[in-house]
């Protein structure tokens, strides 16, 4: 291994206290009209026009209970509660229970309807509020959120969960997350996602139901997301889990390389995680094979003809370093350590804006940054490039 690990962890330690957690502290808190802002540019000019998601407030939730649990700066807790107390606030539908899509800044909902993955992020969100305050409020939406989408999202016939349902929790015609995606029933993004977040509340809740369903989630990665023969993740599915699309999502692939590891480990079932870390090694082996540029960054997306969108975005290489350093954790195949290190000397020289604070977003492929995405908005979080830092922290040590 080509890297001193007590200098990347004070590296990357320093890089969470003094520049990630901070900058949200601080940049994006609306203290006119409560929450936060709805997008920041680059250079930190303000659009609170711009809708304010769910996910995000869930995200950010997420990021300070995480780090109040971790590291016990108070500021941190207030952070964390800030943001619960908003979720709870403008998100929940109070009629038909369940997170609206966004509101605008003065809380009013700009679209009601009840995307699943939404729901997905709110209990991941509470949940780590709860491990780490143990306010029972927190806890009973979760179960609350979780009970609903088995009731509205849950597939019975052919397993999986559907992608969304209108306010009153009815059939959409379009269930898009966003214009990027296909509109479809099933998708990868979704189920990731609604994974996590039941991981996150097997944590504090003993629950057969939960668990029955947790473990679910995870074969249908084994017998449908994950191709067979590439080790690439299928991305959008109908029902009968056909494939719709041909895709390739670099970062998502090496994301799920390491939460269907974390998942399988909470089933406390040795021979499920077995199974499931001998697939996240070839899933990882894919990923070092196809997706970097040569530079170290992981580029976004392929498809049959090759890269079909080359940017290198903040999620991707944050994800990588867990991915590939996981990879290494199970292999002990020093290519994937290198990896890792590949990726935080990109992320250091490139991502990381010394000048305004947090990260870029995104960057072209000749590293240049483009200026269209947000630093801050719907999508654009702490909780990616955080849960890094929190990972790393942990895996190093060991």
């Amino acid at each position: 291994m080509n890297f001193n690990k007590s200098a990347i962890i004070s590296q990357i330690k320093t890089e969470l206290t003094t520049n990630i957690l901070p900058f949200w502290m601080t940049k994006i808190i609306d203290h006119e009209n409560g929450g936060f802002y709805g997008a920041m540019t680059n250079d930190l000019h303000i659009h609170n026009n711009e809708p304010r998601s769910s996910t995000l407030c869930a995200r950010i939730l997420w990021t300070f209970a995480m780090a109040y649990r971790r590291l016990g700066n108070p500021e941190y807790l207030d952070m964390a509660t800030r943001m619960h107390d908003y979720l709870l606030d403008v998100f929940v539908d109070k009629q038909y229970g369940g997170v609206y899509w966004t509101v605008d800044k003065t809380g009013i909902p700009v679209m009601d309807r009840k995307h699943h993955y939404a729901q997905s992020f709110a209990i991941y969100g509470l949940t780590e509020y709860y491990r780490s305050t143990n306010r029972p409020v927190a806890l009973e939406l979760a179960k609350e959120l979780f009970y609903l989408l088995e009731k509205h999202a849950y597939n019975p016939i052919h397993k999986g969960y559907i992608e969304g349902s209108s306010r009153d929790w009815q059939k959409l015609d379009d269930m898009r997350l966003s214009d990027r995606d296909l509109n479809c029933r099933k998708s990868m993004n979704t189920l990731l996602h609604t994974l996590e977040g039941y991981t996150n509340l097997m944590h504090v809740w003993d629950d057969a139901r939960l668990k029955a369903q947790h473990r679910d989630l995870i074969e249908l990665f084994l017998q449908h997301v994950i191709h067979p023969g590439t080790y690439h993740l299928k991305l959008f599915f109908d029902d009968h889990w056909n494939s719709l699309s041909e895709n390739i999502s670099f970062g998502h692939d090496i994301e799920a390389s390491w939460l269907l590891v974390e998942a399988a480990d909470v089933q406390n079932e040795p021979v499920l995680l077995k199974r499931v870390q001998d697939i996240a090694i070839k899933i990882a082996d894919a990923v070092h094979n196809e997706g970097f540029d040569d530079d170290g960054a992981l580029l976004y997306e392929s498809g049959p003809n090759g890269i079909v969108e080359d940017t290198k975005d903040w999620w991707v290489q944050a994800e990588a370093m867990v991915g590939f350093y996981n990879a290494f954790q199970i292999s002990g195949q020093e290519y994937f350590a290198n990896d890792m290190m590949g990726c935080w000397n990109f992320i250091r020289e490139y991502m990381i804006d010394h000048t305004h604070g947090d990260w870029v977003k995104r960057l072209h492929r000749d590293r240049s940054v483009d200026h269209t995405r947000f630093k801050t908005g719907p999508w654009d979080c702490p909780y990616h490039h955080s849960r890094m830092c929190f990972e790393m922290l942990e895996r190093l040590v060991k």
